[in-house]
């Protein structure tokens, strides 16, 4: 019987060693899938924020090209109105210096009010 009890030990031994193994193969198994799943989805992402930017960059030239115009007539009105600034600066410009000094030079006094 002896014999007979060490025969069926060795076998749960290797059954258990066998078990063993199978389950060793599931964790490689499901660990490989993880890993695979895992760079399949930073694909996607990486495949979907590329098409998204794709678009965003279209949609922002086809809008961009509206105020490309209103700014170079923003422009055009503003280096008007300098130009005209500066004319106007330049038609009076004695005459403004002339105010100018004759106001620095020619000094009249004037009493203080007493309070």
């Amino acid at each position: 019987m002896s014999a007979q009890n060490s025969q069926g030990i060795q076998t749960l031994l290797d059954a258990e060693r066998d078990a063993s193994k199978i389950v060793q193969k599931a964790r490689e198994f499901r660990t490989k899938r993880v890993r695979e799943a895992r760079d399949e989805a930073k694909k996607e992402i990486e495949e979907y924020r590329a098409e998204r930017e794709q678009e965003f960059k279209q949609f922002e030239a086809e809008h961009t090209q509206g105020n490309k115009q209103a700014e170079e007539e923003a422009d055009k009105e503003a280096d008007a109105k300098i130009v005209e600034i500066k004319e106007a600066g330049k038609k009076n410009q004695d005459k403004v210096i002339k105010d100018l000094l004759s106001a620095v030079l020619d000094v009249k006094p004037v009493p203080r009010e007493q309070e």
